[in-house]
């Protein structure tokens, strides 16, 4: 795995949508460009419609190959978990002009790939994502999960590719 990938994470939420770009070889990972989407107001179709457009305008702009993006997972509130998936939802739809290859991960997994823990804290995932990257500064907890869910991604994908040239090996002799 020699070429390096560009990958999109995203961290959904209706009224912070984080982003994080990154390339990776499988064996060096360079940030290229990190944010938050920051939606107002109680319309949540205008929105949605503001996430969509956002990440239409990023990969427009980065054109990534892959998106990595954050499962839903039922909390306390089942009406704030059915907004972030229609969040998570309009990022989705948002790659779609640009043909991404779509991964999800689920929370616990992000939080064990990159802290080595799956109960890890905000704070730590944020110091983490600063190290791997080289960060001079700790990313905002929106950006540094979107971060961290793109990093989660490129390792995974990494490991996968190792593991297939294995298996293609042991099937040639």
């Amino acid at each position: 795995m020699n070429r390096s990938t560009r990958i999109l994470g995203i961290d959904p939420g209706s009224r912070i949508t984080g982003f994080g770009i990154i390339d990776s070889d499988g064996r060096s990972t360079t940030h290229v460009a990190s944010g938050c989407i920051r939606t107002e107001g109680e319309d949540l179709s205008a929105r949605l419609r503001e996430i969509h457009d956002a990440v239409v305008a990023l990969v427009a702009d980065h054109e990534p190959a892959e998106l990595a993006i954050e499962r839903v997972f039922m909390h306390r509130n089942a009406d704030s978990a059915l907004k972030l998936g229609q969040a998570r939802a309009a990022a989705i739809c948002g790659t779609f002009a640009g043909g991404l290859i779509v991964h999800e991960y689920a929370t616990r997994a992000v939080k064990q790939a990159i802290v080595g823990q799956g109960s890890a804290e905000k704070g730590q995932v944020q110091h983490m994502v600063r190290a791997i990257l080289g960060l001079t500064a700790s990313p905002a907890a929106d950006e540094a999960d979107a971060l961290a869910v793109a990093i989660c991604h490129a390792h995974t994908r990494a490991l996968g590719a190792r593991l297939g040239v294995a298996r293609l090996r042991v099937v040639r002799r």
